[in-house]
C-alpha cells in the first residue's frame, strides 16, 4: 500500500513539473486554469485516440514513444487525401512532390530531409498491409494508385526505422492499413462528381461467410479527371487521372488461436502524362556548345522565340513535341498468420509476392523542339507544329523500344516471434526478414537531345540515346527488440521503460546495362557505347555496350530508448537510433568507378513528449519532439560527363550532413462537436561535407575548380526540405435535428515555405531551383446519416484560393540547357454522396 501511494506520488509531483512548464507557455491568464489530468484523462478529453502499429503490435498512438502522425479514416474523407500528393503539410517536417522526375504519379516522401534518390532504395518506405510496396528504379514510385481507398489509418513514422520494419530505411515509414474484414455484414459506396469533369466511384462491401471463422471484404474504385495542363499542340489535357484498382480481404480463422489474412489487391493507370510547363532556354549554353547561330544550326532567336510563345501560353497550356503518357499496373498478394503459441507468445508470418509494371514518356524541354524527349514515340503530323517563323516541323526520329521502363516483381518472407513475460511488464519481437526484387523482363529507354531548333526530328542532327537495363536487390535480416518496464522491480517505477533493438542487415546489389548512342554519319549502322564511347555496329551494341556490377554491404541498426508514462496522459521519451539504407547500381554511368554508390547512415538524437491536459475543463492535446541527425554518406543524384568518351550520363555521389528540427502536433475541443489543432515543424539541414573530385571544370563553393580538383559544394542549401511546414484546421458537427442527421464542416490551411531543389549547382545559377513558399486552403461540408438512411451528401473544395503553385523543377539548365517545371493541382471542387448499409 505505501508503494503504490509513493508511486502515485512521484508520478503527480511529475506531472506537475511538467505542466508547470507547459503552463509557461501559455497565456498568463490561463495559466491559473491549468489541472492536472486525472487517471482517466483521456477517455474523458474528448479527443480521440487512433490505435497505431508503429511497434508492430496494435498501441494507443499518445502511448508509443515516437513521433507519428495518424489520420482516420474519416480525416481521409475529410481532407480529401486520395494520393501521396494530398498529404503535403499535413505531416510535420514531410515534403511531397515528383522531385523533377517526368511523372506525376512518382511522388516521392522526403521526411526530416531524408527520401527518394534517382536510382537508389527510397528513404521513405511506404508499406500496405505491413509488407513495402514495390519501389521502381527509373522513377521514384512505390506501387499503384487506388491503396489510399478504405482505409482504417494512415500512419506516417518520422525518423530512422531499423529495427523492426521490413526495409530499412533512414527517413521513416509510411503504413497504409486497409479496412479487414468484421463479423457484420455492411459497406458503403461513395460517388463523386466536380470540375474538370471528374467522375469518382469507389465502394466496399463485408460479407462474414461464416461467423467468426470465414470473412471476406471486397472493395473497388474508379476514378476520372480531366486534366488541367491543355496541351495546345495535341489538343488534349495533360495531368489528368484515369485509373481503377480492386482489392480483396479474406479473415480466415480454423481455430481460436490461428488467424489468418490474406490480401489480393490490382491496379491499372493510364493517364495524358505530365505537361511540363517550359519557362526559358540557356541562349548562351546552346550557343557555346554550337546549337545555334551558325550556318548549320541556324539563329539563337528561334529559341527565345519558342520560350516567349510558351510564357504566352502560361501556366495551365503547354505544346508539347511528343504524344507523352503514363501507364502504371501493379498487382500483389499478401498474407499474414498469427498463431498463438501461448497466452505470453505469437508467431507471425508475413509473405508476400508483388509485380508493378511502368511505362511512360514525357517531354522534359516542354516545347515542340526535341532538346529532352523521353520514350517518344509519336510525334505531330506535318504541319501540326511549326518554328515561329511558320516552317513545319517533321518528325522521322520516332523511336519506341517495344518494352517498359520499369518492370518488377517483389518477394518478400518476414518471420516474427512475439512475447511477452515478467507479468507483461517485458514485451519483445524476434524476426527476420527477406526481401527479393528483380526485373521481370526486359526494360528499355530511349531520348532524343540537343536536336537544332531547325533540324527538329532529324535523325541526322540529334542526339539519340538508347538503354537496356535492370538491377536486382536482394536483402535479409535478423532483429530483435524488446521493452522492459521497470515496474517489474519496484512498483514506484511501474511506467519507467527501457526499450533495446538491434538489427544486422546483409544487401546484394546486382545490375547491368548497356546504353548507346546510333551514328548519323554511318547511317545509324554503328553505335558509341555510353559507358566507354567505343563504337560498335549497333546490332550488337546491346552486347558490346553492356556493363555489369555488383555491390555487396552489411550493417548493424540499433535503437536505445527510455520513456516514462507520468500519468496516463503524459509520456515523455527519448532515443537514440541508427539507420542504414543500401547503395545502389548506377544504369547510367558513364566512368568504371561510378557504376555502383554507397550505403548512407544516420543517427538519430530525439526526445519529446505526448500530452493530453484540460485549460478551464477544455481538453487539449499537444505532443512535441526534437531531433539531431548524424547524416553521414548521404546518397546525392547528378548529372556526369565523360570528357574522354564524350558520353553524359548520371552519378550517385554521397555527402555529410547536420539536421536539427522540432515538431509540434496540436489540437482543442472548446465544447462537444468542435476540434481545432493543427500541426508546426521546423527544419534546420546544413551539409557539414559535399566534395567530390570533378572530370569537367566547374563552379563550387571552393571557386572555379578544374578538371580533376576537389569541389566543394557543402555551401548549398539542402535538397528537398522546406524549413518551416504548418496547418490548422477546425472540424464541427452540429446535429440538424431529431433524426435527422449531422452537418459536419472541415476547413484545413497549409502553408510549405521554400524549398531548394538542385542537388549540385550554386545558388542563381539554377532557375526555378527554388520552389516558392505556397499556402492551400481545403474544405468540406457533410450532412451526415440524413434522416437515419445511412446517406451522407457534402460539397468539397481543395486549394479554395486557386493557388497557383509550382510542385517540381527539371534543375537541368546547365547540362541541358532549358527550365521547365510543374505545378500543382488548380482549384478542385464538387459533390459527394455517400451511403452505408448494415453494419457499417
Amino acid at each position: 500500500m505505501l508503494s503504490e501511494i509513493r508511486r502515485r506520488h512521484v508520478r503527480q509531483l511529475c506531472a506537475a513539473t511538467m505542466l508547470a512548464g507547459l503552463a509557461g507557455l501559455l497565456p498568463q491568464a490561463a495559466v491559473a486554469q491549468v489541472e492536472a489530468p486525472q487517471e482517466a484523462g483521456a477517455a474523458n478529453s474528448g479527443i480521440a485516440d487512433i490505435v497505431v502499429t508503429a511497434n508492430r503490435r496494435d498501441e494507443r498512438n499518445q502511448d508509443v514513444p515516437i513521433a507519428i502522425t495518424a489520420l482516420s479514416a474519416d480525416r481521409l474523407q475529410q481532407q480529401g487525401i486520395a494520393k501521396e500528393q494530398d498529404l503535403q503539410a499535413s505531416v510535420p517536417s514531410l515534403v511531397v512532390g515528383p522531385n523533377g522526375q517526368g511523372s506525376r504519379d512518382s511522388q516521392s516522401f522526403t521526411i526530416r530531409g531524408q527520401g527518394a534518390t534517382f536510382q537508389a532504395s527510397p528513404g521513405v518506405v511506404v508499406y500496405l498491409n505491413e509488407v513495402p510496396l514495390p519501389a521502381a528504379i527509373t522513377l521514384s514510385q512505390q506501387g499503384g494508385p487506388g491503396n489510399f481507398v478504405d482505409l482504417e489509418n494512415l500512419q506516417v513514422l518520422s525518423g530512422p526505422q531499423g529495427t523492426l520494419f521490413g526495409r530499412n530505411t533512414t527517413g521513416g515509414a509510411v503504413l497504409l492499413v486497409p479496412k479487414k474484414p468484421t463479423n457484420e455484414f455492411g459497406g458503403w459506396i461513395q460517388g463523386r462528381i466536380g470540375n474538370y469533369d471528374r467522375r469518382e466511384i469507389e465502394g466496399a462491401v463485408n460479407i462474414p461467410v461464416i461467423e467468426d471463422k470465414l470473412l471476406v471484404r471486397v472493395v473497388g474504385a474508379y476514378h476520372d479527371r480531366d486534366g488541367y495542363t491543355r496541351d495546345v499542340v495535341w489538343n488534349k489535357d495533360r495531368d489528368d487521372e484515369h485509373w481503377y484498382s480492386g482489392r480483396i480481404g479474406i479473415t480466415f480463422k480454423p481455430t481460436e488461436t490461428i488467424d489468418n489474412y490474406t490480401m489480393i489487391y490490382g491496379a491499372k493507370s493510364s493517364n495524358n502524362g505530365a505537361g511540363f510547363i517550359h519557362r526559358g532556354f540557356n541562349i548562351a549554353g546552346l550557343r557555346g556548345y554550337g546549337l545555334c547561330d551558325s550556318a548549320f544550326t541556324g539563329p539563337c532567336s528561334a529559341y527565345q522565340q519558342i520560350s516567349d510563345q510558351a510564357n504566352a501560353l502560361g501556366p495551365r497550356q503547354t505544346a508539347l513535341g511528343t504524344d507523352v503518357f503514363s501507364k502504371t499496373k501493379t498487382w500483389g498478394i499478401t498474407n499474414t498468420t498469427d498463431i498463438e503459441l501461448s497466452d505470453t507468445l505469437t508467431l507471425r508470418n508475413i509473405v508476400s509476392f508483388q509485380k508493378m509494371k511502368l511505362d511512360y514518356a514525357y517531354d522534359s524541354d516542354g516545347t515542340i523542339l526535341q532538346q529532352h524527349d523521353v520514350d517518344g514515340n509519336r510525334y505531330p503530323a506535318p504541319g501540326q507544329a511549326t518554328l515561329p517563323d511558320g516552317t513545319p516541323l517533321t518528325y522521322a526520329n520516332a523511336y519506341d523500344s517495344g518494352s517498359p521502363r520499369d518492370d518488377l516483381k517483389q518477394f518478400t518472407e518476414e518471420l516474427q516471434f512475439q512475447g511477452k513475460t515478467l507479468d507483461n511488464m517485458l514485451t519483445y519481437t524476434v524476426g527476420g526478414f527477406y526481401y527479393d526484387q528483380k526485373p521481370n523482363g526486359i526494360q528499355q529507354g530511349g531520348v532524343f537531345l540537343f536536336c537544332p531548333a531547325a533540324y527538329t526530328g532529324s535523325s541526322a542532327a540529334c542526339y539519340s540515346g538508347r538503354s537496356t537495363y535492370g538491377t536486382s536487390q536482394e536483402s535479409k535480416a535478423l532483429y530483435a527488440q524488446a521493452t522492459l518496464d521497470f515496474g517489474a522491480f519496484a512498483p514506484s517505477l511501474e511506467g519507467l521503460r527501457l526499450t533495446g533493438g538491434y538489427r544486422h542487415t546483409w544487401d546484394k546489389i546486382t545490375g547491368f546495362s548497356a546504353g548507346y548512342t546510333p551514328q548519323a554519319a554511318t547511317g545509324g549502322t554503328t553505335a558509341k557505347c555510353n559507358s566507354t564511347g567505343l563504337l560498335v555496329p549497333t546490332a550488337t551494341a546491346i552486347d558490346d555496350c553492356r556493363y555489369e556490377a555488383e555491390l555487396k554491404s552489411n550493417a548493424s541498426t540499433w535503437l536505445i530508448g527510455l520513456d516514462y508514462k507520468v500519468t496516463r496522459d503524459i509520456l515523455l521519451f527519448a532515443k537514440v537510433n541508427r539507420g542504414y539504407k543500401s547503395g545502389g547500381f548506377n544504369q547510367q554511368a558513364v566512368f568504371e568507378t561510378t557504376r555502383t554508390f554507397d550505403p548512407e547512415t544516420v543517427t538519430s538524437y530525439e526526445a519529446g513528449f505526448k500530452s493530453d491536459f484540460r485549460v478551464a475543463d477544455v481538453p487539449f492535446r499537444l505532443n512535441t519532439t526534437g531531433y539531431i541527425l548524424d547524416f553521414k554518406n548521404s546518397q546525392r543524384a547528378g548529372a556526369d560527363f565523360n570528357p574522354g568518351s564524350g558520353a553524359g550520363g548520371a552519378v550517385v555521389r554521397n555527402a555529410d550532413a547536420r539536421i536539427k528540427g522540432v515538431e509540434v502536433e496540436a489540437s482543442m475541443q472548446p465544447f462537444k462537436g468542435l476540434e481545432i489543432g493543427g500541426n508546426f515543424s521546423y527544419t534546420d539541414a546544413k551539409y557539414t561535407n559535399y566534395s567530390y573530385e570533378t572530370p569537367t571544370q566547374m563552379q563550387a563553393c571552393n571557386g572555379t575548380v578544374q578538371p580533376g580538383g576537389i569541389v566543394d559544394l557543402s555551401c548549398l542549401p539542402y535538397q528537398y526540405v522546406s524549413p518551416y511546414i504548418w496547418s490548422i484546421h477546425a472540424n464541427a458537427t452540429i446535429p440538424v435535428g431529431d433524426d435527422m442527421g449531422d452537418l459536419n464542416f472541415f476547413v484545413n490551411y497549409s502553408h510549405t515555405s521554400r524549398q531548394y531543389t538542385d542537388q549540385d549547382s550554386l545558388v542563381g545559377t539554377q532557375p526555378g531551383a527554388y520552389l516558392e513558399a505556397f499556402g492551400i486552403l481545403n474544405m468540406s461540408l457533410d450532412w451526415k446519416n440524413i434522416g437515419r438512411s445511412g446517406v451522407d451528401a457534402g460539397l468539397f473544395v481543395t486549394n479554395a484560393t486557386n493557388k497557383l503553385y509550382r510542385i517540381s523543377n527539371a534543375n537541368v539548365y546547365g547540362g541541358l540547357l532549358y527550365d521547365t517545371t510543374l505545378y500543382g493541382e488548380p482549384r478542385m471542387y464538387g459533390l459527394k454522396l455517400r451511403y452505408r448499409f448494415g453494419g457499417e
